[in-house]
């Protein structure tokens, strides 16, 4: 398997099951309707715990652009590199989103509320501040990419329990403190989902809500960027 396939194929998972339980969740007449907050970071937790662990040996399961740009900011990975990971990387997210419809289609053609929509697909802030909700992107985003930066490179005698610590991260990111705008802390996993929102068809679908959108885009990416430098210049 290619980086590129890898980093394609690791997203894409893991975006139809993390977007996919926001789905069980927000979406009337599902199984899980009104599970909750703690559905979904477990949902998000074995989305990435699968997605790293199906990509990692190719491609070193980035499956986020704000660790790429991190990463290649910190001199652990090229910059060559970095075009082709992002674009598999959106791509992939792509995908995920649209398995999700496909599986959910009927469901939600039943919402009737267009923000439940939109929430299956990607981020929104519970209060809606611009310039605090991308504080809270970017400190999210430090915290995971900061602790990346200090999980050890994985070991055969784990096996695939080598992609855990990753999980766990977001696990507690998103308990600590994805409260106030969902922590996206990935812009791939934002806007790949919110293109496909603004293509598919869905019945009483509203906006795609593209004045956010730059929020969970570049939060992530300054967030990662600062990691980098504080772990290069002093903490390593």
């Amino acid at each position: 398997m290619t980086p590129f396939l890898a980093e394609f194929l690791g997203t894409s998972i893991m975006m139809m099951i993390g977007n996919g339980v926001v789905a069980n969740v927000v979406l009337p007449k599902t199984k899980g309707n009104n599970g909750g907050l703690i559905s979904i970071v477990l949902g998000w937790t074995i989305a990435v715990f699968v997605g790293v662990y199906i990509s990692n040996s190719a491609s070193g399961a980035h499956l986020n652009p704000a660790v790429t740009i991190a990463f290649a900011s910190a001199g652990k990975f090229s910059w060559s590199l970095v075009p082709s990971y992002l674009l598999a990387q959106l791509l992939g997210s792509m995908l995920g989103a649209f398995v999700v419809w496909m599986v959910y289609k009927d469901h939600f053609n039943a919402c009737e509320n267009a923000g439940d929509q939109l929430a299956c697909f990607s981020t929104g802030p519970s209060i809606r501040r611009l310039p605090q909700n991308f504080i809270v992107e970017t400190v999210a985003s430090f915290i995971f990419i900061l602790g990346i930066f200090y999980i050890k490179p994985a070991g055969v005698e784990l096996g695939t329990f080598s992609a855990l610590p990753v999980a766990l991260l977001v696990a507690g990111i998103g308990f600590g403190i994805g409260g106030p705008t969902g922590w996206a802390i990935n812009p791939a996993r934002d806007l790949g989902p919110r293109i496909m929102h603004f293509v598919l068809p869905m019945k009483g679908k509203g906006p795609s809500d593209w004045a956010y959108a730059a929020i969970p885009v570049f939060g992530p990416i300054v967030g990662g960027i600062l990691a980098a430098i504080i772990y290069v210049q002093f903490l390593q």
